[in-house]
């Protein structure tokens, strides 16, 4: 059998693989990324937050992005029956990036990927990680080439950015059950044909909740070229045997605000489900190996945290390695898990309260104080790390007071 070796190795060129193979790259480290897939290939995910911009810019990659095209962001609007509200990302708590994109995630991850190799990182596309053997003194995986040849790859380190793919989990027994209720997503990509003078942001993600069934919800995301995202979410059991095209369809009907927006769309792609989306491990890291983006925890995709999540843990890991490569001794615990689960847990506590209604109470209430919208704003901007935000810090107890101080008025 064929042995290749490299320094890191990763597994998947999604937007984590990418970014950690960027951020090695201009520290010098040699990457071979291992890719299932071929590029482009569709994903969901479309809508960036703000803070992602910090992390695609570290890794060499803002140019590449910016010149692609995509549509421009600067925050999100939400909607039911006839109550309205909207956020935006400039104007929040925490310095930094106020502004994003929203993306088909074909193009989108292919623009991340072609910019990883030309920093010189080799991505093998095609190629499926079959084994992972951890216990020797290097990780060693064991390959399979889109022409059915198997060959080993050895390197110094091994990061699982294989996103839903979740390839370590798997083969080391890391999953675990999600705490979150299992549910389902119905999504496809529309011509939306919105008409210029309907009010529609195309600026914003538009959020949309049932206006009688508040723990389902919708996503509309505008791109670029008149096309849009779109998709509802809610429990399992919710939702019935019909195929998705009609139950999409029927869903949308019952908002009216989307029925409206949408009347004349060209509902012309095939639309998908994915059930019980939500996942959990026992561990980020071990001997060897780190879990990044998708690969540790998805939480929903209500306030589209999962690419923020991916970059951040990109970037947390590949500042960890590069000083443990350099000989350092490291503590993958606090200087890496520790670190991302601040902000996944306070991010779990906004969802959270999105389907109790808590937080769409908070969203919805007609006199909110400004600094609070702007702390608010902040994490829905995706700056779930900066802990001098009290909705970061004490999320949980800040939502709660300031849920029942809005059931006072």
């Amino acid at each position: 059998m064929r042995q290749d070796k490299s320094e890191v190795i990763i597994i998947g060129a999604g937007p984590s693989g990418a970014v950690a193979a960027g951020l090695l790259r201009r520290a010098g480290h040699a990457v071979t990324l291992i890719e299932k897939e071929t590029f482009p290939r569709f994903c969901i995910g479309e809508s960036l937050l703000p803070q992602s911009m910090e992390y695609i810019e570290a890794a060499g990659m803002l140019q590449d992005v910016v010149e692609a095209g995509f549509q421009f962001k600067n925050g999100a609007a939400f909607a039911c029956d006839k109550k309205h509200a909207q956020f935006d990302f400039r104007k929040k708590f925490s310095p930094g990036w106020g502004t994003t994109y929203q993306v088909q995630r074909g193009p989108f991850d292919k623009v991340l990927a072609d910019a990883a190799a030309r920093m010189g990182a080799e991505i093998r596309y095609q190629h499926e990680v079959t084994a992972v053997d951890l216990a020797g003194d290097k990780p060693v995986v064991t390959v399979r080439s889109a022409s059915g040849e198997a060959y080993t790859l050895t390197g110094e380190f091994l990061f699982d950015a294989s996103g839903y793919g979740r390839v370590l989990p798997r083969l080391l027994d890391l999953e675990t059950p999600s705490e979150l209720p299992v549910r389902q997503a119905i999504f496809t990509h529309i011509e939306d044909r919105v008409a210029p003078d309907a009010g529609f942001d195309r600026e914003k993600i538009l959020i949309s909740v049932h206006p009688e069934k508040r723990d389902i919800w919708y996503w509309l995301i505008p791109f670029s070229n008149g096309r849009s995202s779109i998709g509802v979410v809610g429990r399992r059991e919710q939702f019935d045997a019909r195929e998705d095209a009609e139950q999409l369809r029927a869903w949308v009907m019952e908002a009216p605000n989307l029925a409206q927006l949408l009347q004349h769309a060209k509902w012309d792609t095939p639309a998908q489900h994915i059930i019980g989306y939500s996942a959990n491990v026992k561990t980020l890291y071990g001997r060897h190996f780190a879990l990044l983006g998708n690969a540790t925890e998805f939480l929903d995709p209500v306030f589209s945290s999962g690419v923020t999540i991916a970059f951040k843990s990109a970037y947390l890991a590949v500042k960890t390695l590069s000083r443990q490569l350099a000989g350092e001794m490291v503590d993958w615990e606090q200087e890496y898990a520790q670190l991302l689960m601040t902000g996944v847990n306070a991010f779990r506590a906004f969802v959270n309260a999105w389907y109790d209604c808590r937080l769409q109470d908070i969203i919805f209430h007609a006199d909110k104080q400004p600094e609070i919208e702007r702390m608010i704003s902040a994490v829905l901007a995706g700056y779930a790390w900066d802990e001098k935000n009290p909705f970061v810090a004490k999320a949980e107890r800040r939502l709660a007071s300031l849920n029942a101080a809005c059931a006072l008025d």
